[in-house]
């Protein structure tokens, strides 16, 4: 017996000490949002139990394929997404590079859109960031606009030899963050039931271009990542604060110009080097990338089905787009900037008739979150960009119709699907200050199509072809 009260002694003791010396949580269960909530909630003594989202995603009888697909209007359906992959282990995606072909390597049976796979080109993102450069909301009147000039000092050269800006620290994430802050928060997810129907897309009028053309460039299984943006902040390594998935072209990163862009070789079929890019999703319950200085925590999840549909418009025909014509919808600053230019459209499989613009949807067990990121479609007809990458562009109206003096082209929309961990436990990648907030999701695009393919894909769709 004194043995025992003697053992259990030394257990309390040892106890004690770990308290003593400051045992913590570990930080990825501080970062991800339930967790984070409940820890909040208990440092102010206020656990408010209505304000805890449970690992609800799932009752088995909310199966997404009892939701009646009669809800949806017929042309708010999206086409077939890609075979999803289904090597789990390799799908998680850790800091940055570009991913080369490597000749020597056969194709990979298991690729469903006929790709080889890739050499990974590790290149961690610099921990050096600058203060500004926002992918999907540049200012024009901005002085800290990257395209502007800043410091001469502040300068080095390129792996072309070019002198280039180099991203200065972020001034609102430091790597002692306990996560609490980071951000999403419990208020930031909605349970998908939730939220009410609405029409994703204008009816098509008789003089309307019903066709669809669907390019098909993987789901970034060669792992091309980085933290860069070249539409808004070129010659800027760490430009976009944030983690891009690409696919497409090949050579993507800070420093691409239309010639390098047109070298290159790509993910996609037919020839298309454009480049399309969005920020990659993270799964906040894995301890990963923890000291990321700009508060990008979690594992890269990657998407399991990637759709890169161009539409028609609801009332004309429309036009090619002209080669090397840029591209950006949605505001990543929108958590601050607010909703002016936020495009952020969040929904989940069997659900797609609930569309959340500003919440990270909570989906039922055996449903996906869905990413629905739709550019503009109306040109001006003359220029390939603009000084803040949005005029030279345009959404059409409430009726389908592009403003006078513009002209439709095809509308590309994005359809990025992912399984996500139960819960509000998940994010997507941001600047600090966002805090990760769901309406500062963005994408990015740059055609690099051929002549002959892009005129293709415009008789496709004015011709009423599924493509």
């Amino acid at each position: 017996m004194a043995a025992a009260m003697s053992a259990l002694a030394v257990a309390a003791g040892s106890l004690v000490s770990a308290a003593v010396i400051g045992v913590v949580p570990a930080r990825a269960d501080l970062c991800d949002p339930a967790q984070a909530s409940q820890e909040n909630a208990r440092r102010q003594g206020d656990r408010a139990p209505d304000q805890q989202v449970p690992d609800q995603q799932a009752p088995d009888q909310q199966a997404p394929d009892q939701q009646a697909p009669d809800q949806q209007a017929p042309d708010q359906q999206f086409p077939d997404q890609q075979a999803p992959d289904q090597q789990a282990p390799d799908q998680q995606v850790q800091g940055g590079g570009i991913g080369l072909r490597d000749p020597a390597q056969s194709p990979d049976p298991e690729e469903s859109t006929g790709l080889f796979r890739r050499n990974r080109s590790p290149r961690t993102p610099t921990p050096e960031a600058p203060q500004n450069p926002d992918q999907n909301s540049q200012d024009p009147q901005n002085p800290q606009d990257p395209q502007n000039p800043q410091d001469p000092g502040d300068q080095s050269s390129d792996r072309r030899g070019r002198p280039t800006r180099t991203a200065s620290p972020s001034p609102t994430a430091t790597q002692d963050d306990d996560c609490l802050n980071l951000g999403p928060f419990v208020e930031d997810f909605v349970d998908i039931r939730q939220v009410q129907p609405l029409r994703l897309d204008a009816g098509i009028g008789r003089n309307g271009s019903r066709g669809t053309f669907v390019a098909q460039c993987g789901t970034n299984r060669n792992g091309h990542n980085n933290p860069d943006n070249f539409i808004v902040a070129p010659g800027v390594s760490n430009g976009a604060h944030h983690l891009h998935d690409y696919v497409g072209n090949l050579s993507t990163d800070g420093f691409s110009t239309d010639e390098s862009l047109a070298a290159a070789d790509t993910t996609c079929r037919a020839g298309d080097k454009s480049t399309y890019f969005w920020p990659v999703l993270r799964d906040r319950k894995v301890d990963a990338n923890a000291q990321d200085p700009d508060g990008n925590v979690g594992q890269v999840i990657r998407a399991r089905a990637v759709t890169l549909q161009f539409r028609g418009n609801a009332t004309s025909r429309v036009v090619a787009m002209p080669r090397f014509l840029r591209l950006i919808t949605g505001d990543a600053k929108a958590g601050t900037n607010g909703a002016a230019n936020a495009r952020a459209r969040w929904t989940c499989t069997g659900f797609t008739n609930r569309i959340s613009p500003d919440k990270y949807p909570l989906c039922p067990r055996g449903s996906q979150v869905l990413r629905i990121l739709d550019f503009p479609s109306c040109w001006d007809g003359q220029n390939t960009d603009s000084a803040n990458h949005r005029t030279h562009v345009g959404f059409p109206g409430q009726n389908g119709a592009c403003p006078q003096g513009t002209r439709a082209i095809p509308q590309l929309r994005m359809i990025l699907a992912y399984t996500v961990p139960q819960g509000p436990s998940f994010a997507v990648d941001a600047f600090p200050e966002q805090k990760h907030n769901p309406v500062t999701d963005h994408a990015d695009f740059a055609n690099v199509m051929p002549d002959r393919l892009m005129q293709f894909v415009v008789s496709c769709i004015n011709r009423g072809r599924r493509c």
